[in-house]
Formats: structure tokens, C-alpha cells, sequence
């Protein structure tokens, strides 16, 4: 299975990751990638970078040696009602990628199943998220059968995140129902590394031993066929204005 995108990198902005966005575009060039993305942090996970340096993220090229560089955000789910903290950018800018996620440190009130599943359902209606960030959490499950639906019809791409079978430890059973579920209904995941390093740029192993174990069809795999992955950057994001 080959890969052309990893659209979930992170950088030194975010204090926990070790790797700038040279090295990162160096990185995914080495490994055949044709686009990354660059969501760092935002709001109350430690350290984040402040507005200012989401706001500066426009003198980043859009081709680096080769390589389609998208700016983004992993912004977090605040509570039930849905809302992301992404940026507060300047008149007439946008974002090219955001990425929401829920962590611990920014999630308001009660992690019920029924407050979580309300939280993704709201998040579906916002037409900035592109991506549900590494949803399969334990302490944060939701009514998969009947949300991730809501996702393929909003056109939101479902992430399997190759992280998460390490840094989030019993999430692996929730994320291969989680593929299950989106390849029942047809909803379109993306495969990313979460990356905070430069050398786990494009390292999908992990997914991919999921996706085999639900014989997941490659055809719903958005960022393993360029010609699809360009046509979602078209339709639902300004990359290529």
C-alpha cells in the first residue's frame, strides 16, 4: 500500500516535538510523501504556540523541494457542544488543514458516551475541520455506528492514527471498529503518523495492520491515491487558491 500525504505532522512550536518544518518536508521527500501538513497544537494543551504563530504560518511556501505543504492546526473538542478552539486568524485567512482531536487538558464538563457523541455530531456541522483526529479514545468512546455516518456526509475524513496504538494505550479495539464502521458505511479515513520527530514522518505501520485486519478497501483510503487526495484538497480547502 503506498501512501502520498501525512497530514498530521507536528513541530518544535508545539514544545513536545523534536523536529522543525524543514526537517519534517526533508523527511517526507525521502519517503515518496507529495504532501504534509503541518498541526501544531493549539489552546490549552501545554505550551501550544500562541495566535500570532498561526497567523505568521502564511510565509511558509506551498511547495517545499517538491513537497505540498499545508498549513494547519490539531485543534481541540472543548466539551459536547462541539466547538474547537482553532485560531483566531487575521481578515482573510484561512487555514489550509485543520485536524480536531480531543484531549484531555481542554476537554470541558462530563466524558460520557452520550456528551461525547453529541461533541462529534456538533463538530460535523463545522465546516473548518477536515479531519476527526484520533477518535477511537477510551475514556471518550461515542456511538460510532451512528456518527461516523454524519462524517462521510459532511465530508469529513475519519483518521486512523498510527500514534495511538502507543501513546494511548487501549485504543486499538475502538480504532478497528472504528475502520470497521467507516468501511461498512463508505466513509473515507486518512492515514497519519501524528508524527513528532522527523524520522516518523509517513510511519503508518500500526494503521496499516489495522486496516489489513478489517480488510479495509484502499479505495477509501483517501491519501493513498493522489488523484483522489487532490480532488478532496480542491473541493474542501483553499490549498490550491
Amino acid at each position: 500500500m503506498k501512501f502520498i500525504a501525512d497530514m498530521h505532522c507536528h513541530t518544535v512550536a508545539s514544545s513536545h516535538a523534536y523536529s522543525t518544518i524543514l526537517e519534517n518536508v526533508e523527511s517526507a521527500k525521502e519517503k515518496g510523501l507529495k504532501y504534509i501538513a503541518i498541526t501544531d497544537h493549539t489552546g490549552d494543551v501545554p505550551a501550544s504556540p500562541r495566535e500570532w504563530y498561526f497567523h505568521n504560518l502564511q510565509v511558509i511556501p506551498r511547495i517545499i523541494d517538491g513537497v505540498g505543504v499545508l498549513q494547519g492546526v490539531e485543534g481541540n473538542v472543548t466539551g459536547p457542544s462541539g466547538v474547537v478552539d482553532i485560531p483566531t486568524l487575521m481578515p482573510n485567512q484561512k487555514l489550509d488543514w485543520v485536524i480536531a482531536s480531543i484531549h484531555d487538558c481542554a476537554w470541558k464538563g462530563k466524558n460520557d458516551f452520550e456528551s461525547c457523541t453529541k461533541a462529534w455530531i456538533n463538530v460535523s456541522k463545522n465546516e473548518s475541520v477536515n479531519v476527526i483526529g484520533h477518535s477511537g479514545l477510551v475514556n471518550y468512546k461515542y456511538d460510532y455506528e451512528s456518527v461516523i455516518p454524519i462524517f462521510r456526509d459532511a465530508h469529513k475524513l475519519v483518521e486512523i492514527n498510527a500514534s495511538s496504538i502507543f501513546v494511548r494505550p487501549g485504543c486499538r479495539d475502538n480504532c478497528k471498529k472504528i475502520a470497521e464502521i467507516c468501511k461498512k458505511c463508505g466513509a473515507y479515513v486518512i492515514v497519519d503518523s501524528d508524527c513528532h520527530i522527523a524520522t516518523h514522518v509517513g510511519r503508518f505501520d500500526s494503521a496499516i495492520e489495522i486496516l489489513k485486519e478489517v480488510d479495509f478497501p484502499e479505495k477509501l483510503i483517501i491519501n493513498s491515491n493522489l488523484e483522489v487526495f487532490e480532488d478532496y484538497l480542491r473541493k474542501y480547502t483553499n490549498f490550491f487558491n
